[in-house]
């Protein structure tokens, strides 16, 4: 797969100036993960930033067939992230190609149902050799009919006990939330966002009601617009796109390989 050195340039140039905001907004000893969201773009993008001298390793798609199809183009090196939309047809192990056979998938961030939950486990436990997947328990904190997520409060730790109890082919990682989008615009470094800090105060209701540690389960809250806020808010996890990779193309008109 070729890699054009201009394209490239570009993207490291990009993903070198996100990751210096990243630790320019972490506390001493925070780590944070940034995962570079792909979707739409090439695999060629993706390589272009996986190998030297930017060697980044973790990646967000949003399909789960444009996933499945890079996964089987790029190296096994790469650690995918799903962070889109779960569609239970598509979790089922009898689907000709489920979302957990990807081998290096590393994590789900949108578990919402235990439905959703158990078949993902149910998949992953049909292919004993691969590691466990990582969950992120998808709250919906803005309240709107519109997004995915599980509903703050007991449900939010039904679903978690529900994982820790009864998925072990599942690892529970923390709580993901997308929020509102005037919320987001509306962050920066030095401004809360509410969705921010109700994700903040489900993780710790979570840890308490469950017996938990203390920052056992993450926080994966911040995009494009808000990330820098998110991290002074705790989170251990970001996901940004376009600042990266640039303007999407409309799906009808990507293109898994240039």
């Amino acid at each position: 797969m070729k890699v054009d050195p201009s394209r490239a340039s570009t993207l490291v140039a990009n993903l070198t100036a996100i990751q210096s905001r990243v630790a320019g907004a972490a506390s001493v000893g925070q780590n944070v993960r940034l995962v570079a969201v792909s979707k739409l773009k090439p695999a060629n993008d993706i390589l272009a930033l996986h190998q030297a001298p930017a060697s980044h390793v973790h990646f967000g798609e949003n399909y789960a067939q444009e996933l499945r199809e890079k996964s089987e183009l790029l190296p096994r090196a790469i650690q995918w992230h799903f962070i889109g939309g779960l569609q239970s047809g598509k979790l089922s192990p009898t689907h000709s190609a489920p979302l957990a056979k990807i081998p290096n998938l590393l994590c789900v961030s949108s578990v919402d149902t235990a439905k959703k939950a158990h078949l993902l486990n149910t998949a992953r436990a049909a292919l004993p050799d691969l590691p466990k997947i990582s969950a992120h328990v998808q709250v919906n904190t803005s309240g709107e009919e519109a997004k995915s997520g599980c509903e703050p409060g007991h449900a939010t730790v039904a679903l978690c006990r529900d994982i820790l109890e009864n998925c072990p082919r599942l690892h529970l990682l923390g709580l993901m939330t997308i929020g509102a989008i005037a919320r987001s615009k509306a962050t920066t470094a030095e401004t809360e966002n509410e969705d921010f800090a109700t994700l903040k105060q489900q993780r710790d209701f979570v840890e308490k009601e469950l017996g938990l540690e203390a920052g056992r389960l993450e926080l994966s809250m911040g995009m494009s617009e808000d990330f820098e806020g998110a991290i002074k808010m705790g989170s251990g996890e970001v996901r940004v796109g376009s600042t990266i990779f640039g303007q999407r193309p409309p799906k009808a008109e990507a293109k898994i390989k240039e």
